[in-house]
């Protein structure tokens, strides 16, 4: 299955994984831990080119839980931005329109984790397990 994207929503979620990777240590704001999520962010930064592909129901769990970090990120530093300056400022309307549009995207990434696991229920008779979330394809 294909997750379409614009422009401004893949600038969001590169923006937002970017922050990640680059927090320090007394960064305050969600961070993914060290070391295997911190891998798992950059691979999916290297992917955020353009529409991305997602061939399992495990695959799309991955992009999930990697959007939930984003969009904690880009909320908390929208909130950052809003209390520093204001709400009309421009670096704050800049961050809400970031993490509106992460948020977007990880609506639809829900919704279609929710069809793919329907669509496994339905060809399979069962709810989908670990084993099956890995290997049952959507092609594009």
């Amino acid at each position: 299955m294909i997750l379409r994207c614009s422009y401004e929503e893949l600038k969001a979620l590169e923006s937002g994984a970017r922050a990640i990777l680059t927090a320090g240590p007394g960064d305050s704001r969600p961070v993914a831990a060290p070391p295997e999520s911190r891998a798992a962010m950059e691979a999916f930064l290297s992917r955020l080119t353009g529409d991305l592909t997602v061939e399992t129901l495990a695959q799309q769990r991955r992009y999930l839980q990697l959007v939930d970090t984003i969009v904690a990120r880009l909320l908390a530093e929208m909130n950052a931005c809003v209390l520093a300056e204001h709400a009309a400022a421009e670096h704050a309307v800049a961050a809400y329109f970031g993490y509106a549009h992460a948020l977007t995207v990880r609506r639809r990434l829900a919704e279609m984790g929710r069809e793919m696991a329907a669509l496994i229920e339905l060809v399979t008779g069962t709810p989908p397990d670990p084993g099956v979330a890995e290997t049952f394809l959507f092609p594009d």
